[in-house]
């Protein structure tokens, strides 16, 4: 497999789904409420594969790409549980969105920005510090209380089935579901592996950033989230290229202990959604290697515990 390839593997779990997007394509595979799995495959716009030789700003549109397409993946899944009286509309899902972006700045900006403010006096030079460790506690709180309700811990398995079937294909081995559960549920690429990356980039670009006041504060956190989440994809695109080193797979760890929050072990039926998700975003060249090798080699990485 061509070392390029993997990084057209990626996806995320939707509502009793997964959505993956390949190197032309995108599609979700979700099982509705008669118990079969629906497929909807679709072009991938391409706009962010422009600046793809552009470091940071590369990261910062494929992050606006892939927002894109989650926010039609999830409507599409939500569509296929409800009877067709009671679909979701663009713009409802819109408004959804709008609200959880506001609560989003409240407990991870705004929040974290107060107890930098009131901490921060403790030690010279701490305020980034203590903000950015006030961010991780408000995630892991947050994480923990979601996890609780039954409907997200059902994400987290898809999540997981999501993992597993990627690691199945990066691995060479025949993609069932009976083959993708012996793989972790971790991976490095993940989007909470990502999300822990952007709040340790963020203390590092926080701490040369003038804090005359409180408002201005707020105003650079903002302001600032692209050039953070490109950054932060440049770490992850640099440490997914070489996981072969110790000390690259030590700075992982933390990202990958903290993916036990948000994925879960998915059953076989799961699995089964997330491959035909896959298999559905894979070029001809792509399943027919697949297919070839299915049952030709052993895994290349320690199945899970």
């Amino acid at each position: 497999m061509p070392a390029s390839e993997p990084r057209y593997m990626g996806g995320q779990a939707v509502l009793e789904g997964v959505m993956m997007r390949g190197a032309t394509t995108w599609a979700v595979a979700v099982r509705d409420r008669d118990g079969a799995i629906k497929v909807d495959v679709r072009d991938v716009p391409g706009w962010a594969e422009r600046y793809r030789a552009i470091p940071v700003l590369r990261g910062v549109m494929s992050l606006g790409e892939s927002l894109g397409l989650g926010y039609q993946a999830l409507t599409w899944s939500a569509n296929q549980q409800v009877p067709a009286d009671e679909q979701v509309s663009e713009k409802a899902m819109g408004w959804a969105v709008a609200v959880a972006a506001v609560v989003f700045s409240a407990l991870f900006i705004v929040l974290p920005a107060l107890a930098g403010r009131s901490f921060g006096h403790m030690f010279h030079g701490s305020f980034p510090v203590f903000e950015g460790l006030a961010r991780l506690a408000i995630f892991v709180v947050y994480l923990l209380a979601v996890s609780r309700l039954r409907d997200i811990r059902r994400v987290f398995e898809y999540h997981g089935a999501e993992h597993k079937a990627i690691a199945a294909y990066e691995n060479g081995v025949e993609l069932t579901p009976e083959t993708a559960q012996q793989f972790s549920t971790a991976h490095v690429r993940c989007g909470t592996n990502f999300l822990l990356t952007v709040m340790v980039v963020a203390i590092v670009v926080y701490a040369v950033i003038p804090r005359p006041n409180l408002f201005a504060v707020i105003g650079s956190r903002l302001v600032l989230v692209p050039l953070i989440a490109g950054l932060s994809y440049e770490v992850i695109r640099l440490a997914a290229n070489h996981m072969q080193y110790k000390y690259v797979r030590a700075a992982m760890r933390p990202g990958l202990l903290l993916q036990r929050l948000t994925t879960r072990r998915p059953d076989l039926d799961q699995l089964e959604v997330a491959i035909a998700s896959l298999r559905a975003v894979m070029t001809a060249d792509q399943l027919a290697e697949v297919d070839a090798r299915a049952g030709l080699r052993t895994p290349a990485v320690a199945p899970a515990v």
